[in-house]
């Protein structure tokens, strides 16, 4: 049984629909328009200034970890820049978003502490809170069934400071693990700041502080005064502490909940990787993997054998404020740990960002300038560059009007669904993963019209050559297709490994172009196999081209077959 023909009017058809359904998902999602960038439509400028003296090697590393933190954060074409050895300045496109300002802003000294007791607690016994009204602490409530029934890689112990959200430290799959326990959740602390500190001459330096996890169970006299005398900022609001590795901290967490901690016991610098844990068979709930160096891994392994089983938190503390502080709920002995609850996407999101890009070499000024700036181009010249982009495709489609004729047709036809197909991936893919269309973006997607009109001229040009050995048009599509196909495939390879090595090794608004160009390259190759190809393969059935039509742009004619047979006759 001969092989089933393709049929190209179906072929046509699939692609248009799939086409439309991008524009589907545009409406569903309720977005029409793409991000733009820093350079099209402003945004938001941090400017952050040192602390004394810092080398060139240091601001340039903090750059980098302030990049990468911002683009964690999925926003795309922020720009990081140095200036002098003094600042770091920030840009950041779109309209002023505190989260991020937040996150630039954050001075990002990451440390893992134990915590002694939070609020109202009595230092030595299982951190707690009291009762706002002053009463004693209420004991742990019992935890719902559905939390009960979930698997053992998802504990839902509560930290101190969240009412809403229970966390704990979960080993990985395949690591031991004990039963879930649940704490007390704490109220609000005072409203009023005040900072209490530690003492911090050495002769007053609180005994036993260099073993933690026997010092949490009986803090020194000296911190627990300390503890005592401390009030928390309003929920929400950055805690005033020294975040001294050394010294056991009075502090607070997000919620305002006061904690008292052990002396850090893990630096930010021994976490190699931290990642979101998102939702899947087993749970519902996101998480944040992290994975420890060797020496963090050493410790943390200790840490667990002493706190899993038990209540107690291990807190980790950024910028001095503790942003997470969950129970052990497993025997981690291989560096690979998980926190897990009841975290939003964003939640788990934000604290992954904090946790993978923690440590700055260099120190900020607090509360750095920050502005909103307006589009780095005047609009006559965004227009003008938009003028120049439209004004050159319309030049290749009217020249291959002049040229082809008829196959002219397949030209303007396969350009226009190109350009509708890339319009709507531009917007999906800004509102998926944060690409934001910058001048150098919107130059490699009119740089890729020249890919893609090259792609058809090498096809039409391998038909006219298979018609000029006298095969017929139908026949002549399909052999001038076989030859085409792989020239076309060997230049987009080109275009792509161009496009991939911008990518990945230059940087800011170089890799919005990049994007571009691999993103139209990718649509020329669909639109050329799934469009164009079939879209010639069905006109080849019309006698208008199969015929050769003076307007066809297959004639004897436009073939040279003419002047061909009447120099042959002349001779």
């Amino acid at each position: 049984m001969a092989p089933r023909k393709p049929n190209p009017g179906r072929t046509v058809v699939v692609f248009l629909l799939l086409t439309a359904l991008t524009y589907g998902v545009m409406a569903m999602a309720g977005v029409w328009t793409p991000k733009l960038g820093l350079d099209l439509q402003g945004g938001t400028r941090i400017t952050l200034v040192t602390k004394g003296e810092v080398d060139s090697e240091s601001l340039a590393e903090a750059r980098g970890i302030i990049e990468d933190r911002v683009n964690g954060s999925r926003v795309a074409e922020a720009e990081v820049t140095t200036q002098g050895n003094k600042y770091v300045v920030v840009e950041i496109p779109g309209e002023s978003r505190r989260d991020l300002v937040e996150t630039v802003k954050r001075q990002a000294q990451l440390r893992f502490r134990v915590v002694a007791a939070a609020a109202g607690g009595v230092p030595g016994a299982t951190p707690a809170v009291p009762d706002p009204t002053g009463s004693s602490p209420a004991p742990p409530s019992p935890a719902p069934e559905k939390q009960r029934n979930k698997p053992r890689d998802k504990p839902q112990s509560a930290p101190a400071g969240n009412n809403r959200a229970p966390y704990a430290w979960a080993a990985t799959a395949g690591q031991e693990e004990s039963e879930e326990s649940e704490t007390p959740a704490p109220s609000p602390s005072e409203s009023t700041a005040t900072q209490a500190p530690v003492p911090e001459d050495e002769s007053d330096q609180p005994s036993g502080i260099d073993d933690p996890l026997t010092w949490m169970d009986n803090p020194d006299a000296a911190s627990v005064a300390a503890f005592e005398q401390f009030s928390c900022p309003p929920p929400g609001e950055p805690v005033d502490v020294v975040d001294d590795p050394d010294k056991p901290l009075v502090t607070c967490d997000q919620n305002g909940t006061k904690l008292l901690l052990s002396i850090a016991m893990i630096e930010g610098t021994d976490l190699d990787a931290a990642d979101t844990l998102a939702p899947n068979q087993s749970s519902v709930e996101w998480g944040v993997n992290l994975d420890f160096n060797r020496g963090g891994t050493e410790e943390f392994s200790e840490i667990s054998q002493a706190l899993v089983g038990t209540e107690k938190q291990f807190a980790v503390v950024l910028d001095g404020q503790v942003i997470s502080a969950p129970t052990m709920n497993g025997l981690i002995n291989d560096g690979n740990a998980q926190i897990t609850g009841q975290f939003t996407e964003a939640e788990a999101r934000s604290l992954a960002t904090s946790l993978k890009y923690g440590a700055l070499p260099v120190s900020f000024e607090s509360d750095p300038p920050v502005e909103l700036v307006g589009p780095s181009l005047a609009g006559n010249q965004l227009s003008a560059g938009i003028t120049a982009g439209l004004a050159g495709l319309l030049l290749v489609m009217l020249y291959c009007l002049l040229y082809y004729r008829g196959l002219g047709l397949v030209v303007i036809a396969s350009l226009l669904v190109a350009a509708t197909l890339t319009y709507s991936l531009v917007v999906l893919l800004s509102e998926a993963v944060g690409f934001t269309l910058t001048l150098p973006g919107i130059a490699g997607l009119i740089v890729a019209v020249g890919i893609t009109a090259d792609s058809f001229i090498v096809f039409f040009e391998r038909i006219r050559d298979e018609m000029r050995d006298g095969k017929s048009m139908p026949t002549a599509v399909e052999a001038g297709w076989v030859r085409a196909r792989n020239t076309c495939l060997a230049a987009d390879a080109v275009s792509l490994l161009a496009a991939v090595v911008l990518f990945v090794f230059a940087a800011g608004v170089v890799k919005g172009f990049a994007f571009a160009l691999g993103l139209s390259t990718l649509i020329d190759l669909a639109v050329f196999f799934w469009f164009t190809h079939p879209m010639v393969s069905w006109l080849a059935r019309f006698r208008f081209f199969n015929r050769g039509h003076a307007m066809s742009g297959l004639s004897a004619d436009t073939l040279g077959l003419t002047r061909t047979a009447t120099a042959g006759g002349q001779a």
